[in-house]
């Protein structure tokens, strides 16, 4: 079930408020043969996170089905997706046993799907809550499994206390509203406590001086409808410019990079719509003797920004990391 964003959090009675965790989403699914970690994709994580895997032996034998985030912790015990990503994209058993010591990862659920075989997804969401609860999640597995409490409004002050811990933002959540799986529903509203989007690479600049043989910038966008919205109107997907990204990279992240983007090369631009959304580049290229490498649209990434601009490109825009529990054709503007 995917959330609606919106701008401010609703009023009024028949809310309860959540931590919005900057983090990877997961269904966690407990059974008799062990843990299934799935993500957004369908994808088995589980080989990735092993000491989450561990921890279902304090359960005693109980089998569930969990939605909610993969996070890593900063010193301040507050999500870090930066931090995060350094447990992606590993595929050794011998790194991610290293990672994991290094960079400890921890479930938090938020919502309680099917519990001893039952399924609850057609249950108030507060019973959904407080069956949650009552499993003591936390205590259980020393916390490397949790289950945040949630709170009943105003989701004003909620929010402005999430954005005072530097937190991503908030969810609030319909009291007495089912679990739609699938759905993006009103029934769940984000309201982020600062602007993030995720973006598609479609082009890099390659690096000068210290980053040389890595990426210098990213040119990003965006699809200008779902796979199934195109459908409905008839035409294909048209791939919209977002703007140029050149900071928020860590070394590490730099060499990642260009190795996940030089097999994506192609010979023409991506992006369809408006004018060359790359004039900028190619005007700096000419001074420089070298140009934008254009891939296919298929590496989705998390941007930070203060606001959209006129031409609809990202105002200082920071990189966060990559994401691959999304995929490319889904990712839209939010709005």
């Amino acid at each position: 079930m995917l959330a609606t964003p919106a701008e401010v959090p609703p009023e009024g009675d028949g809310w309860a408020f959540e931590i919005k965790w900057d983090g990877v989403r997961a269904l966690a699914e407990v059974t008799a043969d062990g843990l299934r970690i799935a993500s957004r994709t369908g994808k088995d994580a589980s080989r990735r996170y092993p000491e989450l895997t561990s921890a279902i032996e304090a359960l005693d034998g109980r089998q569930m089905v969990l939605d909610g985030e993969v996070v890593a912790l900063d010193g301040e015990g507050r999500p870090s997706f930066q931090t995060l990503q350094r447990r992606m994209g590993l595929s050794r058993p011998e790194a991610i046993e290293l990672r994991a010591r290094e960079v400890p990862a921890t479930y938090v659920a938020f919502d309680l799907l099917e519990l001893d075989g039952g399924s609850l997804i057609a249950k108030p969401y507060e019973e959904r809550r407080d069956l949650l609860t009552s499993l003591g999640l936390d205590a259980a597995t020393d916390g490397v499994w949790r289950a945040p409490a949630h709170h009943p409004g105003p989701g004003a002050e909620f929010l402005e206390a999430a954005r005072a811990r530097g937190l991503e933002g908030i969810v609030a959540k319909r009291l007495g509203s089912l679990y739609r799986p699938g759905k993006r529903s009103s029934e769940w509203i984000k309201v982020r406590a600062r602007k993030n989007q995720e973006l598609v690479i479609g082009a890099f600049m390659p690096g000068e001086g210290g980053r040389r043989g890595t990426v210098g910038s990213l040119l990003v966008g965006y699809w200008d409808a779902t796979p199934e919205e195109a459908e409905i109107l008839g035409r294909a997907q048209r791939f919209v410019y977002a703007g140029g990204v050149g900071t928020g990279f860590t070394d590490e992240m730099l060499r990642r990079l260009i190795g996940l983007l030089e097999p994506l090369r192609r010979e023409e631009s991506p992006f369809e719509l408006g004018e060359d959304p790359v004039l900028k580049y190619k005007a700096r290229a000419r001074e420089r003797g070298a140009g934008p490498v254009w891939v296919e649209p298929l590496l989705v990434g998390e941007f930070e920004f203060t606001e959209w601009t006129r031409e609809g490109t990202l105002r200082q825009p920071s990189f966060k990391g990559l994401r691959d529990d999304k995929r490319a054709p889904d990712v839209v503007r939010e709005t």
